[in-house]
């Protein structure tokens, strides 16, 4: 396990699923957590969870497709928290599942608009923030296997995640003399809210489990060990990467 005290880690999305194994992966480890999510109730929820493992944290209720509420947001987390070393920017939706034909471009702006935007406003926040107090920090997007094989009937989301690898490069370049590192995490078939009408689909599900290697789909756990390498202050030639963790799937 990494030892990330005396750090203060950001996550959006972290009430729930990936985001908040995520959380609770760096809280054991010793950071002070952040959470940032839409639903109050949800939010509440997982605060607790955290709390009851002794794991010093807030949680706020951010709108990450809306850029005053980033910004604001942004800064009454450090307010409060004091700073912030490091950001996971999870939050996603996934598209209302309909054909490129029969895509509008309304639904088109509304998956970007969290998917893309919100991890560019939050970094955006976030870098500024890590350049003024000169210490280095880590930023983690939270992509997708969507960006490599494709989602079909999910065509805005596929894209949106294939964007994020985009920003990470471009980024990781950008920062590194600051001593700032950015990097992706790209999640499998994985268990979720998100995932929850796939997962219960038999068809679907034993076609998935089928085409990958470990011959299941993956846990918000599973995501942890490569999250928290991703996120040390010690792996600090590690930047500009995108680390798969899918049972195998995309190789097989």
């Amino acid at each position: 396990m990494k030892d990330f005290t005396g750090k203060t880690a950001l996550i959006t999305g972290g009430n729930g699923g990936i985001g908040l194994a995520i959380a609770e992966g760096l809280g054991k480890a010793g950071a002070d957590v952040a959470i940032w999510g839409r639903n109050p109730e949800k939010n509440d929820s997982a605060l607790a969870t955290l709390c009851d493992q002794g794991i010093t944290a807030h949680a706020y209720v951010v709108d990450v497709g809306d850029e005053t509420s980033v910004n604001d947001s942004f800064t009454q987390t450090v307010a409060e928290m004091g700073k912030i070393d490091i950001v996971v920017a999870n939050a996603g939706i996934p598209g209302d599942g309909s054909p490129i034909h029969k895509t509008s471009l309304e639904e088109w702006r509304r998956v970007m608009a969290v998917d893309l935007d919100g991890v560019f406003m939050t970094f955006r926040a976030a870098v500024e923030h890590l350049i003024g107090r000169g210490t280095g920090g880590a930023l983690v997007a939270v992509s997708s296997t969507a960006a490599v094989h494709g989602a079909a009937n999910n065509i805005p989301y596929g894209v949106a995640k294939t964007g994020l690898l985009g920003l990470t490069r471009g980024l990781a370049v950008e920062v590194a003399r600051y001593g700032i590192r950015v990097n992706a995490l790209s999640p499998g078939w994985t268990k979720t809210d998100m995932t929850e009408q796939g997962y219960g689909w038999d068809k679907f599900r034993e076609a998935t489990t089928t085409r990958t290697p470990v011959r299941r789909w993956g846990e918000p756990e599973d995501m942890v060990p490569a999250a928290t390498f991703l996120c040390d202050p010690e792996a600090i030639y590690h930047t500009g990467q995108n680390i798969v963790v899918d049972g195998g799937y995309t190789i097989y």
